[in-house]
């Protein structure tokens, strides 16, 4: 990425600290390291630049007093259309309804969007992996099974193969 794609990375990392409230000692995950996690991993391989910064962005939304028109003036339509498209909806109550919907609506808006929500899964699997939360573990096999279920065949980027790993470990895994 270009060092103005730097910038922005680091733009929206400040914009991100300026917003969410501190991580209790007690959460399922610092919830801010884990969207920097997220959003270095799409860095790290390679994905395009609205890709990246929806990727760290993908929480800030449904987990701080950030607005839609906000993340738009900062960071343009098009991530805005992103981090919204992986924006849960907490007014569906029932688990599997609400990851479905979240999921066939990240397949719907295109494959950008199912990769960052991918790349959510791929790190909320491994921080679960190494604190021994079973039912976290579930949670992300969940939204994987969900992710193949309405991921489009046009779909190929190497990221679901990933995917495809983690899911295979955990197989056993029934909520």
């Amino acid at each position: 990425m270009t060092i103005e794609a730097n910038l922005k990375f680091e733009k929206a990392v400040r914009f991100m600290v300026a917003h969410f409230p501190p991580s209790a000692e007690n959460s399922r995950k610092p919830v801010l390291f884990h969207d920097i996690r997220v959003g270095v991993y799409l860095y790290q391989n390679g994905y395009t630049e609205n890709i990246v910064l929806a990727g760290l962005l993908h929480d800030v939304i449904e987990w701080s007093d950030v607005t839609k028109d906000e993340v738009e003036k900062e960071f343009g339509p098009d991530v805005l259309q992103l981090v919204l498209a992986n924006t849960k909806d907490d007014a569906i109550t029932d688990k599997q309804e609400k990851t479905n919907e979240l999921i066939s609506r990240c397949a719907a808006t295109g494959q950008d969007a199912l990769i960052i929500k991918t790349a959510d899964i791929l790190d909320s699997f491994s921080w679960y992996l190494n604190q021994n939360n079973e039912d976290q573990l579930k949670y992300c096999m969940r939204n994987a099974k969900a992710i193949f279920k309405f991921k489009r065949d046009n779909f190929t980027d190497k990221i679901f193969e990933e995917l495809k790993l983690w899911s295979e470990r955990f197989i056993n895994l029934n909520e």
